[in-house]
C-alpha cells in the first residue's frame, strides 16, 4: 500500500515528470482593470455611531435635521431608515434618548440627545479610533517612504 502523497510532493513529482504545475492566476485589483477597486471601503465598522454621538454632543437633535448635517459634514448620503434604525438601536443600548416634541405647532418629532452611557461609549471610540490612527500614520509612512521615484 503506497502512502497518500501530499500535494506539494504530488507537484514536485509532476515537475520532475516534465509536466509543469498549473499556472496561478494573479488578479489585478488596480482600478483600471478591477471596476471593484473602487468599492473598497477603509473606515471602521460602525461609524455611524460615533459620528452621531459626537454630533449630538454638540447640539440635541432631531433625525432628520441630524442626517442633513451629516451629509453637509461630508459623510456619504444614506436613507434615511438607516440613520433612524441606529438611532433606535443606539436608544436600546442606552447610548441616546429620545423625547418627543410638540410645542412648535408642526407634527410631533423626536429630539434625540446623548446619555452618560453614550459619552462613555464615545470616549472608548474615541480612544479606539486614537489607536487606529497611530496604524494609519505607521501605514501611511511606509507607504510614502517605499514609494519608487
Amino acid at each position: 500500500m503506497v502512502a497518500p502523497q501530499r500535494r506539494s510532493e504530488a507537484t514536485r513529482t509532476k515537475v520532475h515528470a516534465g509536466i509543469p504545475p498549473p499556472e496561478e492566476k494573479h488578479h489585478d485589483s488596480s482600478r483600471e482593470t478591477n471596476p471593484r477597486f473602487s468599492e473598497i471601503e477603509a473606515r471602521p465598522k460602525n461609524w455611524l455611531e460615533p459620528v452621531i454621538l459626537v454630533s449630538l454632543r454638540q447640539w440635541n437633535s432631531y433625525g432628520y435635521e441630524m442626517l442633513e448635517c451629516l451629509t453637509q459634514s461630508g459623510y456619504e448620503a444614506m436613507n434615511p431608515g438607516t440613520l433612524y434604525r441606529t438611532l433606535r438601536r443606539m436608544e436600546e443600548n442606552g447610548h441616546v434618548k429620545s423625547e418627543w416634541e410638540t410645542s412648535k405647532g408642526g407634527p410631533a418629532r423626536r429630539q434625540y440627545y446623548v446619555t452618560e452611557a453614550g459619552e462613555r461609549y464615545l470616549d472608548l471610540w474615541a480612544e479606539g479610533i486614537k489607536q487606529y490612527q497611530q496604524v494609519l500614520n505607521a501605514f501611511f509612512q511606509l507607504y510614502t517612504d517605499g514609494r519608487r521615484p
